[in-house]
């Protein structure tokens, strides 16, 4: 159970970094002031401020965010007459204003009532000082508002704010999360053949007395092609045809010594997947990759397990796919325990899945996702003026609402496969 805990954190931990990481990055490279770099959710179990931007980690492994100035509303309400207490820079400006009596500090403050504050366009602060007389302060660019004793936040100037920044911009700092997961997928598919080999052909080593095969007069030493005319060369890609087949009949196009032939063949239903009563000579279906070969491998498995889920969403949303059959946190932390106890070979090869299952996700249009965002930005750039921030805060509010409750339901169907029947 240990094991299947840390597993998971370690995994998971590794696909959001990687996802926010791409945000922050692109983020950062826009000019965007980042506030928060965030793994999990919840209660901090870790923090540390590095430059402008706090690192975090959270107590609930199930996700992350970048927190950047301007993306949602920042509400710091400050009402005139209020006393705050300032230091400057040695060119006058003011780089801390606190909002309480600070005590035993080692430098030296000014104290006034605020008449007014600029802290987004025009950058200044005009206070009424001990004598009655209002005079203005320039804020500088990075300036620290001390809300208390424990909180504080440093001014995001409009150039340095999410919404200032270009269509282009915006897109790729909200587009960088989904494509670091795609150059993940990769690079641990490289990773993966590299160590392995790269997989290239079928050949049937053993039939199953009985079984499909054996009825449709497969014999040992032949080797398996494709699939109702789909080229398969790996045995996932065999799995995964005799799947979409549904137990119907299939054409297995067959090499056999100088001949090919088409054999039809029915896939017998075992547990969720279909089988046809083969197993494969693994020493003949793999052989050492060259660096090119692994490269290629690499994107090749990720553009044909990407079909395979684009096809899986589609026919979720079509009603062909059950709500039923999805799986959440518990599954998935369930599979990457048995998958880590099979070894690391096996686990970067869940991990390459897994990342690749986040970045086509997290593309889908669906509100509070990386892609209905992309949504709006596209929007925005065709129309030449943004979305109301309220009307897409409430777009994003209802849909991340229909999430939680979306993953309420596989968690439920994950914990009722659990249970004994």
């Amino acid at each position: 159970m240990l094991k299947t805990v840390v597993s998971f954190i370690v995994v998971l931990g590794l696909l959001v970094f990687i996802h926010e990481l791409g945000h922050f990055l692109f983020a950062k490279r826009a000019g965007i002031l980042v506030r928060e770099f965030a793994i999990g959710f919840g209660p901090k179990i870790f923090t540390r401020k590095r430059g402008e931007t706090t690192y975090s980690v959270r107590l609930l492994p199930l996700g992350g965010y970048v927190r950047m100035a301007g993306e949602d509303p920042e509400v710091l309400e400050v009402k005139t007459g209020t006393l705050v207490y300032a230091s400057q820079t040695s060119e006058g400006k003011i780089d801390h204003l606190y909002f309480y009596e600070p005590i035993g500090l080692d430098r030296e403050l000014m104290v006034g009532r605020i008449v007014e504050i600029d802290w987004e366009k025009e950058l200044f602060v005009c206070l009424e000082t001990e004598d009655e007389q209002e005079v203005r302060y320039d804020l500088h660019p990075t300036a620290i508002l001390h809300v208390d004793s424990k909180n504080e936040m440093q001014i995001a100037p409009w150039d340095r704010q999410f919404g200032s920044k270009t269509s282009g911009q915006k897109a790729m700092t909200i587009f960088a999360g989904p494509l670091f997961n795609l150059v993940l997928t990769v690079l641990l598919f490289i990773l993966y053949t590299s160590l392995t080999g790269v997989e290239y052909r079928l050949p049937v080593q053993l039939i199953q007395p009985n079984s499909p095969a054996q009825q449709a007069g497969i014999l040992p030493g032949d080797e398996i092609q494709g699939v109702s005319g789909k080229k398969v060369d790996t045995y996932d890609m065999l799995r995964y045809e005799l799947l979409e087949s549904g137990g119907k009949e299939v054409i297995l196009k067959v090499k056999r010594g100088d001949q090919l032939l088409d054999i039809p063949v029915t896939p017998q239903k075992i547990g969720d997947g279909y089988i046809i009563g083969a197993t494969f000579n693994q020493n003949q279906m793999l052989r050492d990759a060259t660096l090119l070969e692994s490269i290629q491998s690499g994107f090749k498995a990720t553009y044909n397990w990407s079909v395979v889920l684009f096809e899986g969403f589609g026919k979720l949303i079509t009603g062909q796919v059950s709500i039923k059959s999805l799986g959440g946190p518990v599954q998935i932390g369930e599979v990457t325990g048995k998958v880590a106890d099979a070894g690391i070979l096996p686990l970067v090869r869940w991990a390459a899945l897994l990342s690749l299952n986040l970045a086509i996700f997290n593309l889908l249009p669906i509100p509070a996702l990386d892609g209905s965002r992309l949504v709006f930005i596209g929007l925005e750039a065709v129309r030449g003026k943004p979305i109301s921030p309220n009307k897409e805060s409430m777009v994003h509010f209802v849909g991340f609402a229909l999430l939680m409750m979306l993953m309420l339901v596989v968690t439920y169907n994950d914990i009722m496969k659990l249970l004994p029947s």
